[in-house]
């Protein structure tokens, strides 16, 4: 049994770290009211319904340019598309090396953008979509100039998303969609929103559901509202859809098997998202560890104190215990179909964002006051990651999933 790191990456990772000192760091510090305690107030374009600023976005733009450039952003995809056919095991390790270094412009999770780039959306197109729809999107999305939003959830639906209200009905040549969906991440500048909606069966049913690729400019397609979340700004919008008509080509993958395309979206994300977590979460107890040797209280360093070692010792050790069961998951997703491994991916899900959550809160509390403070990232990230333990499942849902596997449910059915 081998733990040590594939022989690339080391080299990897220090070539991604020079990069972003030549090439991010620069731009960032031109920018820096995003990253200080401005940073929420300055990405926030309150008028416009509390999206982000078109400035904000520009940069993250202006980053990924550079990153493709440079040949860092497509990595984890295939060398079809320019890629560089990166492993699930690389992709963990560099999205916790990223999110380790903290917040900035090289990986900013509130945005899923960073230089190296997560792009569930193409892996679906690439999966499941038709030679047409693959040459329209797939390099487009990767380049801007298209985007996916993900319309999954509804109002009264989320987690039960087998029991949708959407409905489609086939009508000649076309779909007509009805329905409402809520929390379009990124439908504020998407071109298109993948949405779900029960074409036959019964409620509650998995087969059943179809995903189309709806462009947001349709006739009945509208955004009346974003929701005002944690962490700001917002691109969490609700959508409603009122006799919404796309033709028959807009259906991405098989007409009923739309739950397989869902699947593959949040398989892809779910482990990513743990690594960056893990990665969240490490960057706090080593600040919390750096602030308690320095901080004199009582003629003595805050770090003799029994009360600030335990709780940090707990999380270091729970940090390594995860990151081996990250690893080990994403070993094994690079070899086998996600659904045999998906109960190891929501361990590993589940319980690194978990571990986000608590690491941000001890961080602030040695911190004291300045921990609560804007001036620290601790908060910012405290609000992200608790947005990890609702978002690809919330953390009932992969506990759920374990049990399955466990017990042995998933077989019965």
């Amino acid at each position: 049994m081998d733990f040590t790191l594939p022989d690339h990456l080391p080299g990897l990772l220090a070539e991604m770290d020079d990069f972003i000192e030549r090439e991010i760091a620069p731009l960032q510090a031109d920018h820096i009211q995003y990253f200080d305690h401005r940073r929420e107030f300055a990405r926030t374009d309150v008028e416009a319904g509390g999206i982000p600023r078109r400035e904000w976005e520009d940069l993250l733009d202006e980053m990924r340019r550079r990153a493709d450039a440079a040949g860092w952003l497509r990595y984890g995809l295939p060398s079809s598309l320019g890629g560089r056919d990166g492993t699930n095991v690389d992709m963990a390790v560099i999205r916790e090396h990223l999110a380790h270094k903290g917040l900035g412009l090289h990986n900013d999770l509130q945005d899923e953008s960073s230089i190296v780039g997560n792009f569930p959306q193409v892996i679906m197109m690439e999966r499941f979509g038709t030679d047409e729809q693959r040459r329209e999107f797939s390099q487009a999305m990767i380049t801007g100039e298209r985007s996916m939003a993900f319309g999954l959830t509804e109002p009264d639906h989320g987690s039960d998303a087998t029991w949708l209200e959407t409905t489609a009905e086939l009508d000649g040549d076309s779909w007509v969609i009805n329905g409402a969906k809520r929390f379009n991440t990124g439908v504020h500048r998407a071109t298109h929103d993948l949405i779900f909606a029960r074409t036959s069966g019964e409620a509650g049913s998995a087969r059943g559901i179809t995903a189309f690729l709806v462009p947001t400019d349709t006739p009945g397609f509208t955004i009346p509202y974003y929701w005002w979340t944690f962490n700001m700004p917002t691109d969490h919008a609700e959508v409603e859809l009122r006799d919404v008509r796309v033709p028959t080509t807009a259906v991405l993958g098989e007409v009923d098997g739309g739950l397989d395309v869902a699947q593959t979206f949040l398989h892809e994300n779910r482990i990513r998202q743990a690594a960056s977590s893990l990665g969240a979460a490490q960057y706090c107890i080593d600040r919390a560890a750096e602030y308690a040797r320095s901080r004199i209280v009582f003629g003595k360093p805050l770090s003799a104190n029994q009360a600030v070692q335990w709780p940090l010792a707990e999380l270091a050790t729970e940090a390594q215990m995860v990151r081996l069961l990250v690893n080990y998951a994403a070993w094994h997703l690079d070899r086998d179909h996600h659904l045999e491994v998906s109960d190891k991916v929501s361990m590993a899900n589940y319980r690194a964002n978990r571990l986000a959550c608590e690491a941000a809160d001890r961080a602030m509390q040695i911190h004291g006051g300045v921990g609560y403070s804007r001036h620290e990232q601790f908060e910012h990230l405290y609000r992200h990651h608790r947005r990890y333990r609702i978002t690809e499942g919330a953390e009932e849902i992969q506990i759920r999933r374990v049990a399955q596997r466990l017990f042995g449910f998933d077989r019965k059915r």
